[in-house]
C-alpha cells in the first residue's frame, strides 16, 4: 500500500530550489574569500561563481521566464510562483554579484598586487610605455580580426551571441551634434586570449591587461571621421534551453542540431553592463534587448570574471597555488595480470581523483584488443575533447567486435560535443543509440561480454560519474569493476531495454530509474521508519549532489518523526529544512566544498543490522527517479562496502570544508572544537596514496587500511 506523506508536505517544510542553488553558489563564493586558502585557489573559486551563475540563468530562470510567459502560475514545492520566484532570485543573484566584486576588488586585487600579479582592468592607468606596447599590439593582432557594425536607418540593430564579451559605444561624425549619436558595438573576439601580458615594468613582477580594454582605448580606429562619444563593454545571456518536441522529431540528431543554431537568437534573460556606463547607451541597450530593470547587472570591474579561471594557470606563483595532485594507483591492479583476471578475484572500488581513472580507460582499450571479448556496450553522457574511450570503442568495432553506444544527445551544452562524437562512432561501425524519446540516459555503465573457457563471462563497470578523463581529474566520483553474475545479467537487460523495447519482469541487483527505483528508495526509507518504531535502531546516510524531491523529502520528515537518525551529505540545492519541531529534528544536512567537486551518490541504511550500501548516478531529484535512465547498485563486496562507508564516516567527521544546513537557510562551517582537524579531501588523498604504497608490498592482503586519526561511525 502507498504511504500517506501528505502531513509531510506542507510548503512551509520546503526550501525553494532556485534560492537553495544560490546559497550553494554563495558558499563557493566564501572559498575565495576565505584568506587561509592560497591566493591563487580563491581566483579559481571566484571564477566557478561566475560561471555557475551564467548556467543557472540560461537553464533555471530562462525556464521561469518561460513560465511565465506562456502564463503558468502553479506554485513549486514550496508555495511560490514563478514569477514570485523570479522577484527573489533578481535580490539575491544582485547580492552575490555585488559580494563577488567587493570580494575581487577589496580582497583579492590588492593581495594580487601584494605577490607582484597586477591585473588592469583600466587602460587609463598605464605608463606611457605600456600603453605604446598595447597600441602596435592593438594595430598587429587585434585590428584585422574585428568586424565593428553600427546601427541607422540602412542597418537594424545587430545579432549580439549569447555569451559573447562586446564593446558599445556611441559615435557621431567629427564636428555634429552628438544629439546624431549612432550606436555601434564591436565583439571581444573568443579566438583572440582574454589577456595579454604587459613588458615588465618591476623586475619579476607578472602585469596582464583585458582584451576588452584594448579594444576600448583603440576602439577611434575603427571608425574613421567620427567622434567616439562614450564607450564600455557589455555582454548578455540568452534562453538556452532546447524547446524539442521529441515524440514529433522524425531523426532526433538532426532536430537538436537545428535547435542547437536557435540559441544565439533566444531571448535575453540577463545584461551585464560597466559600472559608469553612459545613461544614453544604456537606455539603447535595454531597448533593444527587451531586458527589464532587475535583469541588468550593472558590474564594477571587468565584466565576465571567468577569465581568471585561465589567470590561475599562469606559470609561477606555485607557493599561492595547492600543489598538483598525482591519483594514486590501485591496489588490487599493481601486478603483472591483466585486468579481467584482476576483476575475477573479487569487486574492485575506485574512488576518483583520489585514485586514478586510468583503469576504466584501460578496460575499455582492453576490451577493444583482447581477440575473446565478443562485445563492448557502454553509455556516454559527457566525454572529453579527445576521449580516448571514444577512441577505443571505435577501434574496437574496427576490430570485428560488437559495439553499441549509447550517445546522450540531450547532455545539456555537451550536445554539440556528443554529435560529433556519436558520428565518429558510427562511421567506425559501432551501433549508435541517440537516447531515448522523452528521456536522458545519465546512467554510467560499460558491459564487456568475453568468451573464456568455462563459458561467456560478463564484466562490468558501474559508476557515479562520467566516462570523461579530463572531469575525472577535478570531480569525486566512485565506481566499481566487476565481474558479478547478477550485476552481468541486470546490466544486459539495461541495453536491452535502451536499444529495443524489452523491460524485464524482475531485476536482480540494479536500481533503474524510472521504473522502480522510486519505490525502491521510500521503501528503504519506509523500513527504517519501521524499526524507529520497534524501538530498534535505525539510521540513513546519504551523499548527494542534490536533493529536491518533495515525495522522498517527505519520506525523509515521516522517518525523521519517527526517531530515525538521517544524515545527509548534500553538495548543492537542498530543499529539505532542519530544526522542523516533530519533524526533522532528526536529520542533519552538510555540503563540503573543496578542491575536488563532490559529485558521488551513496546511500547506507542501516536495515536493523542487514547493512544495505549502494551507489549510482542518480541525485533525490524529480528529473533523476523519473525523466532519466538512471543506475544504483548495490555493494556486495565486503571491501568495496567497507571503502564506501569510509568516505561516509570521514566526510560526517569533517571539520574544516564542511557547512552545516541552520533552521533558517544559511550553512555554517563546521567547527572543530577539540577535535583534531580534518578536511575530507585531504585524508583521501593520503589515504590513496599510503593505500598504493601498501599494495607495492609483497604479501599484502586485500584489507581495509585505515589512517590512525580516522574517527569512527558516528554513533545515535
Amino acid at each position: 500500500m502507498k504511504e500517506d506523506y501528505s502531513a509531510f508536505e506542507k510548503p512551509e517544510y520546503f526550501w525553494n530550489r532556485e534560492l537553495s542553488w544560490i546559497r550553494f553558489d554563495e558558499r563557493i563564493l566564501e572559498e575565495a574569500k576565505d584568506s587561509t586558502i592560497p591566493l591563487f585557489e580563491r581566483l579559481k573559486f571566484l571564477s566557478i561563481t561566475s560561471s555557475n551563475l551564467d548556467e543557472f540563468y540560461m537553464v533555471r530562470v530562462a525556464s521561469l521566464k518561460d513560465q511565465t510567459h506562456s502564463g503558468y502560475n502553479k506554485p513549486d514545492i514550496s508555495g511560490m510562483t514563478p514569477a514570485r520566484q523570479l522577484e527573489e532570485i533578481a535580490k539575491a543573484t544582485h547580492s552575490l554579484v555585488e559580494e563577488q566584486y567587493r570580494t575581487y576588488n577589496s580582497d583579492l586585487l590588492p593581495a594580487l598586487r601584494a605577490v607582484g600579479f597586477h591585473i588592469y582592468d583600466k587602460h587609463e592607468t598605464l605608463t606611457d610605455r605600456q600603453a605604446a606596447y598595447i597600441d602596435d599590439y592593438f594595430d598587429t593582432n587585434v585590428y584585422p580580426v574585428l568586424t565593428p557594425m553600427a546601427m541607422d536607418s540602412s542597418r537594424p540593430f545587430p545579432l549580439v551571441r549569447n555569451k559573447t564579451l562586446n564593446i558599445g559605444a556611441l559615435i557621431c561624425k567629427h564636428g555634429a551634434s552628438e544629439k546624431k549619436a549612432l550606436f555601434a558595438t564591436v565583439q571581444v573576439p573568443s579566438v583572440l586570449p582574454r589577456y595579454i601580458f604587459l613588458p615588465e615594468e618591476e623586475s619579476g613582477e607578472t602585469s596582464i591587461i583585458l582584451m576588452d580594454e584594448i579594444i576600448e582605448r583603440n576602439l577611434s580606429k575603427l571608425f574613421s571621421g567620427y567622434d567616439v562619444i562614450c564607450a564600455h563593454p557589455y555582454r548578455i545571456m540568452r534562453n538556452a534551453e532546447l524547446g524539442i518536441d521529441e515524440e514529433e522529431a522524425a531523426d532526433l540528431l538532426i532536430e537538436i542540431q537545428k535547435q542547437l543554431k536557435k540559441r544565439q537568437w533566444g531571448e535575453i534573460i540577463r545584461l551585464e553592463v560597466e559600472k559608469g556606463t553612459d545613461p544614453r547607451l544604456l537606455r539603447i541597450l535595454k531597448e533593444e534587448f527587451l531586458v527589464r530593470e532587475e535583469d541588468v547587472f550593472v558590474i564594477d570591474g571587468p565584466v565576465d570574471l571567468t577569465f581568471l579561471m585561465k589567470a590561475y594557470g599562469i606559470d609561477g606563483f606555485d607557493e599561492y597555488k595547492v600543489p598538483k595532485y598525482t591519483p594514486a594507483e590501485i591496489r588490487e591492479l599493481q601486478n603483472d595480470d591483466d585486468i579481467f583476471t584482476n576483476i575475477q578475484k573479487g569487486d574492485i572500488f575506485l574512488h576518483h581523483p583520489y585514485q586514478s581513472f586510468a583503469p576504466v580507460v584501460q578496460f575499455v582499450q582492453q576490451a577493444a584488443k583482447d581477440p575473446d571479448v565478443l562485445a563492448i556496450k557502454q553509455t556516454l553522457y559527457r566525454v572529453s575533447g579527445n576521449s580516448p574511450i571514444i577512441a577505443a570503442l571505435a577501434q574496437a568495432a574496427e576490430n570485428g567486435k560488437q559495439v553499441t553506444a549509447l550517445v546522450e544527445l540531450k547532455a545539456r551544452f555537451d550536445e554539440e560535443n556528443n554529435i560529433v562524437w556519436a558520428q565518429k562512432l558510427e562511421k567506425a561501425g559501432c551501433h549508435v543509440i541517440y537516447g531515448l524519446v522523452g528521456l536522458k540516459t545519465h546512467s554510467k555503465i560499460t558491459l564487456v561480454v568475453r568468451r573464456e573457457e568455462d563459458g561467456i563471462r560478463r564484466y562490468v563497470h558501474l559508476g557515479t560519474g562520467n566516462y570523461n578523463d579530463s572531469t575525472a581529474k577535478l570531480y569525486t566520483d566512485c565506481g566499481i569493476l566487476t565481474c558479478d553474475e547478477r550485476i552481468g545479467a541486470d546490466a544486459t537487460a539495461v541495453f536491452n531495454m535502451i536499444s529495443g523495447y524489452s523491460e524485464p519482469d524482475r531485476w536482480n541487483s540494479l536500481l533503474v530509474a524510472p521504473i522502480w527505483m522510486r519505490e525502491r528508495f521510500l521503501h528503504l526509507i519506509h523500513m527504517e521508519e519501521v524499526h524507529a518504531k520497534e524501538g530498534q535502531k535505525a539510521r540513513i546516510v546519504a551523499k548527494m549532489n542534490s536533493l529536491c524531491d518533495r515525495e522522498i523529502i517527505a519520506a525523509l520528515y515521516k522517518a525523521s518523526a519517527a526517531g530515525v537518525k538521517i544524515d545527509l551529505i548534500v553538495r548543492g540545492i537542498c530543499c529539505l529544512k532542519v530544526g522542523i519541531p516533530g519533524i526533522s529534528e532528526n536529520i542533519t544536512v552538510r555540503s563540503i566544498v573543496g578542491n575536488f567537486l563532490e559529485h558521488a551518490r551513496i546511500f547506507y541504511f542501516y536495515g536493523n543490522g542487514r547493512e544495505e550500501i549502494y551507489m549510482g548516478s542518480a541525485d533525490w531529484m524529480p528529473r533523476n527517479l523519473d525523466k532519466r535512465v538512471e543506475i544504483v547498485f548495490p555493494l556486495e563486496d565486503e571491501d568495496c562496502r567497507e571503502e564506501a562507508m569510509n568516505i561516509l564516516r570521514i566526510q560526517l567527521a569533517d571539520n574544516q570544508k564542511a557547512r552545516i544546513l541552520q533552521s533558517d537557510g544559511t550553512y555554517k562551517k563546521q567547527q572543530a572544537e577539540d577535535a583534531e582537524p580534518l578536511c575530507a579531501q585531504d585524508y583521501f588523498c593520503t589515504y590513496a596514496a599510503e593505500r598504493a604504497e601498501a599494495g607495492q608490498q609483497p604479501g599484502r592482503s586485500r584489507v581495509f587500511i585505515p589512517l590512525e586519526h580516522a574517527p569512527e561511525a558516528a554513533e545515535d
